[in-house]
């Protein structure tokens, strides 16, 4: 089929690209220019998209044209500002590319005359954080007290309404954890400050040591986005869904620094604690998935344990960074034998 992806030049847009594109797919972008030595260009992720449009998701008009010309059977929508303390910094930014860019994007969907499902994916900090020690279920209170969660359950908020009032085929939301893999090269993320201050023998300084987050590798995350979405085309099925790890799973920041170093066969400390006044962020965050475990049959493939090896062993490989996502994307589905990818 037709896959349009938003954010296709980002972390988890670079792996869906090339999964999709693996099984067979025709994939074609809508992003931002990518950062310099990101995923999308070390691992030359170009050269296997349909279409390539470099387009700001607040301006519709360009989203108009690009939607037209893509004729996209199924939109996924990741494109985001998506960083907790950019959102601090330039907190209109964040909500107009978080609420109205998803808004421009349901608009522009219309032009796609042969579509059959859109999934908009949003985030695990939707929910109004009570620091529930048993999850959080779908139909829980939204909120948000910093900008970006503010904004994404905004964006949730008017996807459902958008849905009730103007929808046509299937949409869903999907509301996901703190995801990690190999290739994650953005700022102001655990792994990737770690791999820095591993490369330049110096500390990682971490915000928030003691916070538990529901962490998930990539590819567990990306197959149940894309388990809902056949779902969704064979019965029509929408709502909201929580994709997250078993929740007898509670890992806080410590946890994941001291089992990454320690895959990567590092026995010394090294991180220390930021002394420094930082913005609210929630200390505690878990996400309920027995919906979609339920109903879809989805399940993760990887434990904690494993999704931090995994993570290890991309970062120590030496193939070039196209064969390793290959690599893992075939190991991933042969768990299963679900999928015989080409």
């Amino acid at each position: 089929m037709r896959y349009l992806i938003t954010g296709h030049t980002g972390f988890k847009g670079s792996w869906l690209s090339l999964m999709l594109h693996l099984q067979g797919h025709v994939v074609s972008g809508i992003s931002l220019n990518p950062p310099k030595n990101s995923l999308f260009e070390k691992a030359g992720l170009k050269k296997i998209m349909g279409f390539d449009f470099r387009i700001d998701i607040r301006d519709l008009g360009s989203l108009n044209k690009a939607i037209a010309a893509i004729q996209p059977e199924v939109i996924i929508h990741l494109a985001a500002q998506s960083l907790v303390r950019e959102s601090y910094r330039n907190p209109l930014e964040t909500f107009e590319t978080n609420l109205m860019g998803t808004l421009n994007l349901l608009e522009a969907s219309k032009k796609a005359d042969n579509l059959r499902a859109t999934l908009i994916v949003t985030t695990d900090k939707v929910y109004k954080n009570v620091n529930k020690i048993s999850g959080y279920i779908e139909s829980d209170e939204l909120g948000g007290w910093d900008p970006y969660s503010a904004s994404k359950a905004a964006a949730d908020l008017a996807t459902q309404s958008w849905v009730k009032c103007f929808g046509r085929a299937p949409v869903s939301i999907a509301r996901s954890g703190n995801v990690i893999g190999g290739g994650d090269f953005a700022s102001d993320r655990i792994i990737p400050d770690l791999i820095k201050a591993i490369s330049k023998n110096e500390m990682a300084v971490i915000r928030y040591p003691e916070a538990i987050r529901p962490w998930q590798h990539v590819l567990d995350c990306l197959n149940g986005y894309t388990t809902l979405i056949e779902r969704m085309i064979s019965s029509g099925l929408e709502g909201q869904w929580n994709f997250g790890p078993s929740l007898v799973e509670k890992y806080t920041v410590a946890d994941l620094i001291e089992k990454f170093t320690r895959s990567c066969g590092i026995e010394k400390t090294i991180w220390t604690r930021d002394k420094t006044q930082q913005p609210y962020e929630s200390s505690y965050l878990l996400l309920d998935s027995t919906k979609a475990r339920e109903l879809l049959n989805w399940k993760e493939f990887l434990d904690f344990q494993n999704s931090v090896d995994w993570t290890a062993d991309w970062t120590q490989s030496e193939k070039p960074e196209f064969d390793k996502m290959i690599s893992q994307i075939n190991l991933f589905f042969n768990l299963n034998n679900t999928v015989v990818l080409k």
